[in-house]
């Protein structure tokens, strides 16, 4: 379903169990971010109105993982500390920037709809092997649990850039972007962060 050409390097498991706290962190920030970029999202498009909504929902449930998330950090003594950079999502980013005009408010908006796909995309492959090889038992049913609703938001960022695009080949854009990301991956699945 999610299209993903790479699967995350299986040792990844292994670098989280030695410092959970350090993805639990990571993973908190990852929620915000989604939340802010569903708030984005609202501003620059108050026109299309099913987006609005659907981004609307997707802001609450984002920031309920946050809250979640904060709730794991600070039950293990954990504590939230600053955030960190991302340097995935500045490669996904720069690659869209680079291949993909974005002088035009159609391209920007479909570049902006795959670039959120495609992060919902390899967290939810994330959270799948999370809850399937972790051995800490509250984690694994906790991502378990997560993982449908990663799901589901990188279906709605799909469908939002076919629908409101009329003159881009959305799916080829799409195939062209997941075949990056592939190559993309080679480099990462070596740090205790969700997309490292």
């Amino acid at each position: 379903m999610l299209g993903l050409k790479m699967a995350t390097d299986p040792r990844w498991v292994n670098i989280v169990e030695t410092n959970l706290e350090d993805i639990l962190i990571d993973h908190a920030f990852c929620e915000q971010k989604a939340a802010s970029n569903a708030i984005s999202m609202i501003v620059q498009y108050p026109h299309y109105p099913d987006l609005v909504s659907e981004m609307v929902e997707i802001c609450k449930e984002e920031m309920e993982h946050f809250d979640m998330v904060h709730k794991k950090i600070l039950e293990r003594g954990f504590t939230m500390g600053f955030e960190r950079k991302d340097p995935y999502v500045k490669d996904l980013s720069s690659y869209l920037k680079q291949n993909h005009d974005n002088s035009s408010r159609e391209s920007h908006f479909v570049n902006q709809m795959l670039f959120a796909a495609m992060i919902e995309a390899r967290s939810c492959e994330r959270f799948k092997i999370l809850s399937q090889q972790l051995k800490d038992e509250d984690l694994k049913k906790f991502y378990r649990m997560l993982m449908k609703s990663e799901a589901r938001h990188f279906m709605t960022f799909l469908k939002f850039a076919k629908k409101y695009s009329s003159s881009i080949d959305v799916d080829e854009r799409w195939k062209l972007f997941l075949a990056f990301e592939a190559g993309l991956m080679k480099k990462y699945g070596k740090e205790q962060t969700m997309h490292g």
